[in-house]
């Protein structure tokens, strides 16, 4: 269980890099413009608040990955369930403000190994 637990975050803290890189660096190019549905003066208008927002994302990756390389699952369960609490909660804002679909693509993930966190 240790194991899913650990796969699962990692997943997750991996997601999150992805946005990071996909917010900070690709939100104006052809991939970042297509995954968000935009068009180019529209991200490139916004572009400043996206690479705040990939930020954001890279200090929950880094958190995750931090507590699992420091503490482990068993030590560091209460910061990574802290962690993916703010993911989860996240994830619930964004579905309510700005598409459902980040429900399915942040906030699921971060439940899913918050639960095997905690079975673990």
């Amino acid at each position: 269980m240790h194991f899913v637990a650990t796969a699962l975050v990692v997943a997750v803290a991996a997601l999150h890099g992805y946005f990071l890189v996909l917010e900070m660096f690709l939100w104006t190019g052809p991939l970042g413009r297509r995954t968000f549905r935009m068009t180019a003066d529209f991200a490139e208008s916004t572009k400043t608040l996206a690479a705040n927002q990939g930020l954001y994302n890279g200090f929950l990756a880094g958190g995750l990955v931090w507590a699992l390389i420091a503490y482990g699952i068993p030590a560091g369960r209460p910061i990574i369930t802290f962690f993916l609490v703010c993911i989860v909660i996240a994830g619930v804002f964004g579905a309510a403000t700005v598409s459902r679909r980040i429900l399915l693509v942040q906030a699921l993930p971060a439940l899913l190994a918050g639960g095997f966190l905690w079975l673990a």
